[in-house]
């Protein structure tokens, strides 16, 4: 299948009224023809695993095209450039979490750029970081409390940041690593306490949030049902 084989189906796929809808969202891209997630899918597995049409279809700058991108990327052939050269493009929340959670987490560059990116000033760089970080701590088995807990004072250093996109993916990050175990859970409402006592809505707002679900029943239950079946 070509780029233009490609495109020429997106388009006839593609919704006007949910661009629009995503726009409400605050998913705005420069073009976007609103096909569905369910249809990229399909697309995706029609393809299978091209990293050399994937980067054509990115190079389309279109929103579509750019996730179906993600779903055909062979992670084991991503470079550090390309990671880069992608997140930079970033413009929206959708593109930037959908990229990251279903290519960029399953690099063997996850944990250096999920460092690296949270330090870094564009907004949607930053809530990369942080999304590869909400993703690995979910999805990333293997890992050992002791890289989770580095990660922690990554969350507290940028949880006065207000900008929409970084201060929701900082408090994903902060509670998807509290619903690991339970060790991580008392580290991680440890951490939204001291994060709440800073004079900054955005810090208290993300703390408050997270202590909720960490401490909810729920997740507690959750946790213990986890260790007692071990």
């Amino acid at each position: 299948m070509t780029v233009k084989q490609i495109l020429s189906r997106l388009e006839s796929l593609g919704n006007p009224a949910n661009v629009a809808g995503m726009a409400r969202y605050g998913i705005v891209a420069k073009k976007a023809f609103g096909v569905s997630a369910p249809a990229l899918r399909l697309i995706a597995k029609e393809i299978g695993r091209s990293h050399e049409l994937a980067q054509k279809l990115w190079s389309t700058e279109i929103l579509d095209a750019r996730i179906l991108a993600a779903f055909i990327d062979d992670p084991m052939l991503i470079t550090e450039k390309q990671m880069e050269a992608w997140v930079i493009d970033f413009d929206n929340w959708a593109i930037c979490d959908g990229v990251c959670l279903h290519l960029f987490r399953k690099t063997r560059f996850a944990w250096k750029k999920t460092k690296q990116w949270t330090k870094r000033r564009e907004e949607f760089v930053k809530r990369a970081g942080f999304t590869l970080m909400a993703t690995l701590a979910v999805h990333d088995k293997e890992a050992d409390d002791k890289k989770f807990l580095q990660l922690l004072l990554s969350v507290k250093r940028e949880s006065k940041n207000d900008r929409n996109g970084v201060k929701k993916a900082v408090n994903w990050a902060l509670r998807q690593i509290g619903k690991r175990n339970l060790a991580l859970n008392k580290y991680a409402i440890q951490t939204a306490k001291e994060i709440k006592k800073t004079d900054s809505p955005a810090a208290r707002w993300i703390a408050s949030d997270a202590l909720r679900e960490l401490m909810s029943d729920a997740v507690r239950k959750r946790l213990q049902k986890n260790v007692s079946q071990k």
